[in-house]
């Protein structure tokens, strides 16, 4: 399987290799208040590619930590009701019992 996936990186690495040697072209991106910035398409696109992947892991960061917060609570949870049930073994004692006849 290691040898399956190596091949398969060692071919989209080819193929993006292929695209950035393609697309060297020079691009201008205008910002606000006459802000320029040029240079090759290429570059233009991993720096907003590698922009949008650190914004994403930036949105996703909050809700894994409150997911790692509340596994831990649960486990601690279970961890107390693992003691409490070993420690206390005694037969269950019947709903109701009739002792008048």
């Amino acid at each position: 399987m290691k040898f399956v996936s190596t091949i398969v990186g060692f071919i989209l690495f080819i193929l993006f290799f292929g695209f950035a040697l393609k697309n060297t072209q020079e691009v201008d991106l205008h910002f606000f208040l006459n802000y320029e910035l040029r240079g090759p398409l290429v570059l233009m696109l991993l720096g907003f590619f590698v922009a949008g992947a650190a914004l994403g892991i930036l949105a996703v960061t909050p809700t894994m930590f409150r997911h790692r917060r509340e596994t831990s609570k649960h486990k601690n949870t279970i961890v107390a009701l693992q003691t409490v049930a070993r420690t206390k073994v005694s037969q269950p004692q019947p709903d109701s019992v009739n002792t008048q006849q």
